[in-house]
């Protein structure tokens, strides 16, 4: 390919305009709405998989607007009347379309490369101790997904040049998107498993909801082939002249796509998987966090250290030994898997991800006392109760009554039920508070929700 051709179709074509509407798009997207990219331990400007994966989401509609930017680039030579020129010259179809082609696909790499950038600056600057290449995957196949939507509708266009062919395009890939879309769930999708199948076609992946979590390596396979699929379909359509050669170009998107079939995860468990590295325990005494938050340890043990002594002191032999930050993998809705030796800590729950000093020191302390099998989440809640127990239970360990903050529906009515709680639990004598204290922790480590109005009465 002769490069200053290139360089000419790049200047004076809109191949850079589709790459700019790409990055201004996708930046508005992301800075004039407050979603959940912005919160939580998976915002999209503070891991490098949480980037990754948040500008893939992206796709659910940058995908439409390039297959239709694509189809508009498709209609140049018919809006010039050319075609009948263009197919008079001795040189190939290939190397005709070959450039436009190219051309469109460096736009849109830049214009979606630069919207790395912009996340991965941040990345850097942010405290986060964890460093790797395992997002690149993840982003290389939302670029290709971008270079495939926009030649397949420059291919669709130069089949059928008509001035509603852009809109169409980009309409039709906007429907398949959301209908694939739908048949997935964050995190861990839940979908039926041939639904599932279906709605790995749609390159936007699902929002994250737990920073140790990326895609395995079967997903990013069937994607790229599938796509690599779709792009060589639509650039035999930029090329073809004859209606046969037309028809004979679907066959890579349908081989393509049969292919991919074969090779992505029938089970939806099987699309995600635990960053192994990111997992990896950093401990300092008996508290233990991921590699992935190994800059909150510091901040952590302490108060962790200093709740189980509260822990010990108050339940004795049944009292949990560790502190470990949860790695375990589960789709939103599922119950927690507790065990009576360990205070789990979730950085995904709001209400523990930004909590410091005493406030975190007292929620340590009722995670302790009656751990919550229900996540709490940016996706997640559990309710008011779980927190007014914790609540009544941490103040009796801690010898002081003091509701936990937290994330509730309703603050006056939480802070009511909470103080008539622990009034009523205070009542009690030492042994009962012992006796009833142990009686919740077990009940709680299996999952058996207690009112906490019955805290002075056992349950009923």
């Amino acid at each position: 390919m002769n490069l200053r051709v290139l360089r000419t179709e790049l200047l004076r074509s809109a191949a850079l305009w589709a790459g700019a509407i790409v990055l201004t798009s996708a930046l508005l997207f992301l800075y004039a709405i407050d979603g959940n990219w912005w919160r939580g331990g998976v915002r999209w400007n503070t891991q490098w998989t949480s980037l990754a994966l948040w500008t893939r989401g992206l796709l659910a509609y940058l995908w439409p607007v390039a297959a239709g930017l694509g189809a508009l680039y498709g209609l140049r030579d018919h809006r010039s009347r050319m075609p009948e020129l263009l197919a008079s010259m001795p040189r190939p179809a290939w190397q005709r379309a070959s450039v436009p082609a190219v051309a469109m696909a460096l736009g849109l790499t830049v214009g979606f490369g630069a919207l790395l950038v912009t996340g991965g600056v941040q990345v850097a600057l942010a405290p986060t101790s964890y460093t790797h290449y395992g997002w690149l995957p993840i982003s290389a196949v939302a670029m290709l997904a971008l270079v495939a939507a926009a030649v397949f509708g420059m291919g669709v266009a130069r089949t059928l040049p008509s001035p509603l062919t852009p809109p169409i395009v980009a309409v039709l890939f906007l429907v398949a998107t959301v209908m694939l879309m739908q048949e997935a769930d964050s995190a861990l999708p839940t979908a039926r498993l041939g639904s599932h199948l279906l709605s790995q076609f749609s390159p936007a992946v699902a929002e994250p909801r737990q920073a140790l979590l990326t895609l395995t390596s079967a997903v990013h396979l069937g994607q790229t082939i599938w796509l690599l699929g779709l792009l060589a379909t639509g650039f035999a359509l930029l090329a073809a002249t004859r209606r046969r050669g037309r028809l004979t170009a679907l066959l890579p998107a349908a081989t393509g796509a049969a292919l991919a079939l074969v090779l992505l995860p029938a089970d939806p468990k099987d699309s995600y998987r635990v960053d192994q590295a990111a997992a990896a325990r950093v401990c300092e005494g008996q508290v233990c966090v991921t590699e992935l938050s190994r800059d909150r340890l510091h901040t952590l043990a302490p108060l962790a250290t200093r709740a189980l002594g509260v822990l010990s002191a108050a339940l004795g032999d049944d009292a949990p030994k560790h502190v470990w930050e949860e790695t375990t993998p589960r789709a939103i809705g599922d119950l927690r898997r507790l065990t009576p030796s360990t205070v789990l800590v979730n950085f995904e729950d709001p209400n523990m991800g930004a909590t410091k000093g005493d406030a975190l020191l007292r929620r340590l302390v009722g995670e302790g006392m009656a751990p919550n099998c229900q996540a709490v989440s940016s996706r997640e809640w559990s309710g008011d109760m779980a927190l007014t127990t914790q609540s009544v239970l941490a103040s009796w360990a801690l010898g002081s009554f003091k509701p936990i903050e937290g994330d509730v529906y309703d603050r006056k009515s939480y802070l009511a039920t909470t103080e008539r709680a622990w009034k009523k639990f205070a009542a009690l004598s030492a042994q009962q508070q012992q006796k009833r204290a142990v009686e919740v922790r077990r009940a709680a480590l299996d999952c058996e929700f207690t009112l906490a109005d019955h805290l002075a009465g056992g349950p009923r």
